[in-house]
């Protein structure tokens, strides 16, 4: 089965309140008599965050929501960050150096358990260049970051307090 998920993250101000929106398409899967593909979305948002944690935790989310492991996976995203950094193997060194100076290492944990579950693709998709999905998941993720009752993101809030 073939599974396309499509993610974005927003950030009013980096730091700031963000959010992230999901579009997940099963290929080939129908719900609808007439055809139609089956779609989830999934957005949430979070009091004070980044925008680079917010396309992260996109991604994580989405793979977290797969209940079947082995499946083909494209994951699309404009997040130069998450997928050079799977891509070309960044992700894969810092691992190797116990994460150190580096930024989200408790997102990144969080997405090696997902990880290797699922044959995964990565493409990239200009935000903001009427792709579709990626438009969707813009609105979904700036909708989630304006709501009330905002989430708190606690890896990253637990960190800046150490900071201080």
């Amino acid at each position: 089965m073939q599974v396309n998920i499509y993610t974005d993250g927003a950030c009013s101000g980096n730091p700031g309140k963000g959010g992230y929106g999901i579009v997940m398409e099963w290929v080939g899967k129908t719900i609808l008599p007439e055809g139609k593909p089956y779609i989830k979305e999934f957005s949430e948002g979070f009091r004070k965050t980044t925008n680079n944690r917010m396309e992260l935790l996109a991604v994580i989310i989405a793979l977290e929501q797969l209940k079947k492991e082995n499946l083909n996976v494209l994951i699309v995203s404009d997040s130069k960050y998450v997928i050079d950094s799977v891509v070309k193997g960044w992700l894969f060194n810092w691992v190797k150096k116990g994460f150190k100076d580096k930024k989200n290492p408790d997102l990144w944990k969080r997405f090696l358990k997902t990880y290797g579950k699922h044959n995964i693709k990565f493409q990239w998709v200009k935000g903001h260049s009427n792709h579709p999905q990626n438009e969707r998941c813009d609105r979904l993720a700036v909708a989630a970051s304006q709501k009330n009752n905002l989430l708190i993101d606690e890896g990253y809030e637990k960190k800046t307090k150490k900071l201080f």
